[in-house]
């Protein structure tokens, strides 16, 4: 796990960019703190900054460059069938220097090309620039698990892992107003956009090639539906043996590491699983899981002793207060790169901070949601497409609910905000519903946030293209299933949110996180089973707790899923209320920003600090987010 970054110049002013790269190693620090260097040609320049996992000896440090010396390479991730592709590779009568991944990548790519792509078996962004061709080849893993940007300059073309190296080229910081108004209805932003104008996110399955100054992007791998996969026609019990073996030796290969690794584990069922297949590998498992001592509705160390204690792990409990929390608040804030509004983000954040302590690497259960329909959205979508819902009825009961309290803090207000975004969601059409349930606002609302002059600069045609590239799988079908659902999830909401969460946070404290659940061989066997084998009208993540029923304790599946929820709507109405009202969200900061309706955001503060603040709480928290952003970067 590492951090990279390069350029190209593209004539002799681009060549001054070649001589900051040195400076573009040090905001990566954090995500490779063992050994930094870079690569100049008269053309190109690769930095790499590098968390030794794999070979840690000096031998595998990057930039790395074949026996030829034609080929250079930055790689940021791991290969876990590398030893498999090695002994292949020996076969042709390559030999090898070091131990690592990264040289059986480089070698694997001389050989093969883009085609080496489909073999890997990983989490990878990468780059490989011919130092003949002067060509520079960029590719990221099939899920978006590690991140990679670009832009494409007058000058130059430069790439890096995180926007604050990307940033040291000195690049442009011009908003991208469409892709700020779909942060605020996501709270993330998501698909190829970015915060920045023409700074992108290669996306996920893709590869690109820089050659004579011009930019290809193409697909080389695509989430599979499944008309594409329906062919094994496995009954249920036959499917829930091939997806323990999948997930077992998903697990077995990710347990491979030249340092000490260790396991998220939540108490849910998802992270409890990967506990109970890596206990079968190691003979002293590490596992950690954090606990909240002011929170005890959102507290699950409970369940997450029970997995540890029956598979004998070594337990280790973060017990936290909400001082705690807010001690560490802003230092995650500072580590954003671009606007991002998970709250949960602190948790993972401290998590992983307090995990690096003792191991360097960590496997999660991120995925499996997404997959097997694990969200109560997921219900409420399955109830919708099987009409288990009177339209109508929920039509007359939605006033009720906007008067009735709603807050994430307390379990009856919880339930009233969730019934009364049902039943906003449920009008709509497939589409349309879904981007409500994924999202905070009303398209009427959303743009009452803005002052109408940033309205008119926003460009409208980028802003729909890009909620219909998110949305392709609705629109190109005219019968909705929840596999459709759920592969908008693996490319909208896992991509955008979920990885991009476990990604910064975890390399914010120099911690590889890994995700057996998103092995491809995983992701590819899950799409081709049925709806009827993961969500019912009970029950959910149907197949996934069958297959593993005799491996957990009955209390981890008799129980609600529980989120990852920071204490907000509190440190709002203490802590952070001043910050809010004399600073980020005052009317002097919003009038002299000229982006944001005050009489919007003064509707919202007092919505906010009344009994019934329902999702207003995650509206603020984006528009705190997004203004600590901005005066990092504008003030």
């Amino acid at each position: 796990m590492c951090g990279i970054a390069g350029v190209i110049a593209l004539n002799e002013k681009g060549k001054n960019k070649l001589n900051v790269i040195e400076d573009v190693i040090k905001p990566l620090s954090q995500r490779g703190p063992d050994f930094n260097d870079f690569y100049k040609s008269q053309d190109c320049a690769l930095a790499h900054a590098r968390l030794a996992i794999i070979d840690t000896s000096n031998a595998a440090n990057q930039p790395f460059t074949d026996e030829s010396g034609v080929y250079t390479m930055v790689f940021n991730g791991e290969i876990f069938n590398y030893k498999t592709l090695k002994q292949g590779l020996q076969q042709k009568g390559i030999k090898f220097r070091t131990e690592s991944d990264t040289e059986v990548l480089l070698n694997l790519f001389i050989n093969e090309g883009k085609d080496c792509l489909n073999k890997l078996n990983g989490f990878f962004s990468f780059a490989i620039y011919n130092n003949i061709t002067q060509e520079l080849f960029m590719a990221r893993d099939r899920y978006g698990i590690k991140p990679f940007i670009y832009t494409f300059q007058e000058d130059y073309f430069c790439f890096a892992s995180e926007l604050k190296a990307l940033l040291k080229f000195e690049i442009p910081k011009k908003i991208n107003k469409a892709a700020l108004m779909q942060y605020f209805h996501l709270n993330y932003i998501a698909g190829s956009q970015s915060i920045f104008q023409d700074v992108f996110k290669l996306p996920q399955g893709h590869y690109a090639i820089f050659k004579n100054n011009e930019l290809q992007i193409n697909s080389y791998y695509n989430l599979p539906k499944l008309n594409d996969l329906d062919k094994q026609k496995l009954n249920f019990d036959e499917s829930c043996h091939k997806l323990y073996h999948l997930l077992d030796d998903a697990v077995q290969l990710r347990m491979i590491a030249d340092v000490p690794l260790g396991a998220f584990l939540s108490g849910g069922i998802d992270s409890s699983i990967v506990t109970a297949l890596a206990s079968k590998h190691t003979s002293h498992l590490n596992t950690f899981s954090i606990g909240f001592k002011d929170e005890p509705m959102f507290d699950e160390t409970s369940y997450a002793q029970l997995v540890a204690k029956k598979f004998n792990t070594n337990h280790t409990v973060f017990s936290l207060t909400n001082n705690n929390l807010y001690e560490n608040l802003h230092d995650m804030l500072s580590y954003l790169d671009e606007p991002f509004a998970d709250s949960s983000a602190l948790n993972v954040f401290i998590l992983s901070q307090q995990t690096r302590k003792k191991v360097t690497v960590a496997l999660s259960g991120d995925g499996a949601d997404e997959m097997f329909a694990g969200y109560n959205k997921h219900a409420a979508s399955y109830a919708v497409l099987n009409n288990q819902y009177n339209i109508n009825s929920l039509k007359h009961l939605s006033p009720i609910f906007k008067f009735l309290p709603q807050s994430r803090n307390s379990s009856f207000g919880n339930l009233v905000r969730q019934f009364d975004k049902l039943t906003s969601g449920a009008k709509l059409n497939d589409a349309e519903r879904y981007w409500r349930w994924a999202g905070f606002y009303e398209s009427a609302q959303l743009t009452d946030l803005f002052i109408p002059n940033f309205l008119k600069e926003v460009d409208i045609t980028e802003y729909k293209s890009a909620k219909a590239s998110l949305l392709s799988d609705f629109l190109s079908s005219q019968k909705q299933s929840m596999n459709q659902i759920l592969l908008t999830d693996m490319k909208m909401v896992l991509a955008g949110d979920m990885l991009t969460k476990v990604d910064s946070m975890s390399m914010a404290n120099s911690l590889e996180v890994r995700v057996p659940f998103l092995d491809y061989r995983v992701v590819d066997f899950a799409f081709s089973l049925p709806d009827s084998f993961k969500i019912n009208n009970k029950n959910r993540k149907i197949i996934l707790k069958e297959a593993f029923k005799k491996e957990l304790p009955n209390e981890i599946f008799n129980r609600s899923k529980k989120g990852f929820e920071v204490p907000l709507l509190k440190w709002f109405k203490t802590d952070l209320k001043s910050l809010i009202t004399e600073d980020l969200l005052s009317e002097s900061t919003i009038t002299e920003q000229q982006i944001f309706n005050y009489k919007h955001i003064q509707n919202l503060l007092k919505k906010l600090f009344s009994a019934n603040p329902g999702d207003t709480v995650a509206k603020v928290w984006a528009l705190i987010v997004f203004q600590t952003w901005y005066k990092k970067y504008y003030l």
